[in-house]
């Protein structure tokens, strides 16, 4: 046929002829294709002389025809959108990506390592102990003097973070700082590294206890008074620490008058002061004002590299190269450790590779820690190994963060140390490295509330409970954070506030709590729960856009923090539960998947409790999101192989003997394919869903059915779809044939959960059906047999040439770049191959260049009838048309 013929007008081809009285609807599959089955097809042209009976019995088929095929159509319409509206586009593929991004971000089977945080003191892996009070924020700062010993250490150990040049001339000039940073960060330790370094040329310098701690109980007003203390005082040049507490409730921070006091007071006894805070709302107007300054964090890499030189040259013996111990703790009580800890001079930065030699032998097979000749070769050794171990990507996953803070730094040497030298095998030093997040995640929550119970710092009055919104709204915010993590800043700081108030409403029941408007400070939450903000990809209303993204600082951290508070922390349950549902209505996918993935590992943490909690209360609700949470979660659970099982008696339950609303959800939960034991039993249990009560789920059962198809066993699916449509029941063949047609209107992006690497992630607009025609040629024929018999069996007809035309049109992109022509020259010559497909074809591709709304031009319908009728064929009946 020559490319003209598709400018003629042809007549549209016949209905074929019934082939199989047997099978009422659908045509035979495999070997040549039958025609369409008599049930359904158009009656012939009767005779002219026909009597009226018979034309109204015509008329009444036809009707009923119509009838049967709007039925059809309602059965192809999207099941999610029906809270929406028909016409309202769902965010299937946004849905999608939030799943995905959410799974990333908890990864399944984290082994944390265990220890009772109930009444401990000590964290112990083999022969490596770090105390917790070295990690734990809020601890009482003890009054007196700083040990020489411990100015001393901090004077040989200390590594001066960024900016610590313009920080003692700050402190020099106005002899008052108030230095801000996340607890744990070295913000101690460089306030006394700085005090130590100011008072050691002042006026104090020959006195022994030139650097004093204050306690947190005096604050400001205190300090300045014990500096003017005249007799009985402190001599001059002295340097302080305070760190006041003003996270309790009911207490104020110091005002600039209380600051410029205490800064007169020490120039005249020519004394200084470093006064630490946190970052927060609290602390910001003193960080903001002529004394504040932000403290940056040490290095991680030099703090590690310190103090793995430290523990090794320990072991070797070797005090002219150690440079003096210390432990994890500094004693202030704020965590920071030596955090500062860094470079003594002798730092390796760079080493060779672990070739997994025996950590105390060189490479003659030598003893060496015995001292000798090779004493000194054998630690130049062991320091290139330990640079090379801190870097094996096996061990930077089992740490799980990116910076260290100076006590994990100390624990990570520890372990690699002790690795080096033999004492600590490689399961117990990934055993290690991973219970560092959650010794953070403990740290962040032990006794955050205690303070609620606590008077204000000097008053004998009750305790005031009126700041439980900003004493929790930190602890909420690093809680929203591990869930909805890779989400906007705006969606985790709004999901936290709603958090806080639950929190709030829970701790003081009695009473309504303040809900501040004002107090936010985004630097401030990246600070204090380890985060950091990127701009990435956000989606709205179907179509991406950039935003401000927020994520931990550390892998490892949302898994470790959901632990923490799911297994030590039993009465935050209530309001954690009540906000997830709270969650699971929000019309954003990247809030409401996150959260079904959240719930899903928490669910795995206590099975018991998620399912009555969470999943079966949201699983016969009535609107589509709450079930898709459900789910969701419920396949989270089915990832690890700890709880497959259960989840799969849950979902046969469900599919067999459910409510309509439990057989929905179970119909969306074998959509991701872990619910059942097979890719068999996942079908078995979707026909059942979708052949019961006259099909009235058959839409969501359909759909799950398309979902299985990017999955490895798509050619399973393939086969079951083709003998549904040769079965005997109308309803399995309705379920195969509303599958089809879905499989032709869905987009990859919509159902896939691989990466946009793969081949189909890589075709993520796409039509699935031409998709798999594209990727997966071995199933091109199948692929094609289904459609065409969709578009041969009548009820079907007229919606699966709707989406055929959807199809052709995604051939190109409106500029004339190629899109789909690869899936489509894949699949048209197998659906054309008889005469009358290639005169349907022909009509449709005139159809769509007669649209009014989007007319398709000549040019391009030429190029696809060229995709579809192979170019002998078409030579064959050129020469025939001109003789």
């Amino acid at each position: 046929m020559a490319d003209e013929a598709v400018a003629e007008h042809p007549a549209e081809p016949a209905a074929p002829k019934a082939k199989d009285a047997r099978s009422p609807e659908a045509p035979p599959r495999g070997g040549a294709r039958g025609d369409d089955k008599a049930k359904d097809a158009p009656d012939a042209p009767g005779s002219s002389d026909a009597s009226d009976a018979a034309d109204a019995e015509a008329a009444e088929r036809e009707k009923e025809r119509e009838r049967v095929a709007d039925r059809f159509k309602d059965r192809t319409r999207d099941p999610l959108a029906e809270e929406q509206g028909e016409e309202e586009p769902t965010d299937a593929a946004a849905a999608t990506r939030a799943r995905r991004s959410g799974q990333k971000l908890l990864a399944s089977g984290r082994d944390l390592v265990s220890f009772d945080r109930s009444d401990v003191s000590q964290v112990h892996i083999n022969n490596i102990s770090v105390g917790l009070d070295a990690l734990r924020s809020g601890l009482p700062m003890r009054d007196g003097p700083v040990p020489e010993e411990e100015l001393l250490r901090i004077r040989r150990t200390h590594i001066e973070p960024e900016g610590y040049v313009r920080l003692r001339r700050a402190l020099r000039a106005r002899r008052l700082l108030v230095l801000g940073g996340a607890p744990g960060t070295g913000r101690a330790s460089t306030a006394l590294a700085l005090l130590e370094e100011v008072t050691r040329d002042g006026e104090g310098r020959q006195n022994s206890e030139r650097v004093r701690r204050a306690g947190p109980e005096q604050g400001v007003r205190g300090l300045a008074t014990q500096v003017m203390g005249g007799e009985g005082g402190h001599p001059r040049g002295t340097g302080y620490l305070l760190e006041p507490a003003l996270d309790r409730p009911g207490t104020l921070p110091p005002d600039g008058m209380d600051l410029d006091q205490l800064a007169s007071a020490l120039a005249e006894q020519g004394s200084y002061a470093v006064v630490v805070v946190s970052v927060g709302s609290a602390a910001n107007p003193l960080l903001a004002g002529r004394y504040g300054a932000i403290c940056p964090p040490a290095p991680t890499r030099e703090l590690v590299a310190v103090r793995l030189r430290k523990r090794l040259e320990e072991e070797h013996g070797d005090p002219a190269r150690g440079g003096g111990g210390g432990s994890a703790r500094d004693g202030d009580g704020d965590g920071d450790g030596d955090g500062g800890s860094g470079l003594d001079g002798h730092g390796d930065r760079d080493g060779g590779r672990d070739e997994g030699r025996a950590p105390d032998v060189d490479q003659d097979g030598d003893r060496t820690r015995d001292g000798g000749p090779d004493e000194a070769g054998s630690l130049s050794r062991l320091l290139e190994r330990a640079a090379e171990l801190r870097e094996d990507p096996e061990v930077t996953e089992a740490v799980g963060l990116d910076d260290l803070r100076p006590a994990e730094a100390e624990l990570f040497a520890s372990l690699l140390a002790g690795h080096l030298l033999g004492s600590v095998d490689r399961a117990e030093l990934l055993s290690g490295c991973r219970g560092l997040a959650a010794v953070q995640a403990y740290e962040w929550f032990a006794g955050v509330d205690r303070a609620l119970a606590a008077p204000p710092p000097g008053d004998g009055r009750a305790p005031v409970r009126s700041g439980t919104a900003a004493l929790f709204h930190p602890v909420a915010f690093r809680i929203a954070l591990a869930v909805l993590g890779g989400a906007s800043h705006s969606a985790v700081s709004a999901a936290a506030h709603l958090l806080t108030w639950e929190l709030s409403v829970q701790s003081d029941p009695d009473s309504t709590p303040a809900r501040p408007l004002f107090c936010d400070d985004p630097e401030s939450d990246l600070a204090l729960s380890r985060a950091r903000p990127a701009d990435g990809p956000v989606d709205v209303a179907g179509a991406e856009v950039t935003g401000r993204l927020i994520f931990y600082r550390g892998a490892a951290l949302p898994a470790a923090v959901l632990a923490e508070l799911w297994d030590r922390h039993f009465p935050v349950r209530a309001p954690v539960v009540r906000w997830l549902r709270l969650l699971a209505d929000d019309p954003r996918p990247q809030v409401s998947m996150r959260a079904a993935v959240a719930a899903g590992e928490l669910s795995v943490r206590d099975f018991e409790h998620g399912y009555a909690e969470l999943v079966r209360p949201l699983a016969e609700a009535p609107t589509p999101r709450r079930r898709v949470f459900a789910a969701t979660a419920l396949d989270q659970a089915a990832g690890h192989a700890s709880h497959r099982r259960a989840v799969r008696k849950v979902v046969e339950d469900w599919s067999r003997h459910g409510t309509p609303a439990l057989r929905w959800t179970a119909a969306m939960a074998l959509g991701y394919g872990r619910s059942a034991d097979s890719m068999d039993d996942t079908l078995d249990a979707l026909a059942r869903i979708g052949v019961r009560d006259d099909g009235e789920q058959l839409a969501v059962a359909s759909l799950n059915v398309v979902r299985l198809l990017t999955l490895p066993e798509c050619a399973t699916v393939l086969r079951r779809l083709a003998d549904w449509t040769g079965h005997r029941g109308e309803e399995y063949q309705d379920l195969a044939l509303v599958s089809i047609v879905r499989l032709a209107l869905t987009d990859v992006d919509e159902v896939l959960d691989d990466e946009p690497g793969t081949p189909l992630g890589g075709r993520g607009d796409w039509p699935l059906l031409l998709a798999l025609a594209a990727t997966r040629p071995e199933l091109t024929g199948k692929l094609a047999d289904l459609f065409w018999t969709a578009l041969n069996t009548a009820r079907s007809r007229d919606v699966a040439l709707d989406a055929l035309e959807t199809l052709l049109r995604s051939a190109s992109r409106k500029d004339g770049r190629a899109w789909t022509r690869e899936g489509l020259a894949a699949l048209l010559p197998a659906l054309t191959a008889e005469e009358h497909e290639q005169r349907r074809l022909k009509w449709l591709l005139r159809r769509m260049m007669r649209d009014q709304d989007r007319p398709l031009t000549e040019e391009r319908a030429r190029a696809l009838w060229r995709l579809a009728v192979p170019a002998r064929q078409r030579r064959s009946e050129e020469e025939e048309s001109h003789g």
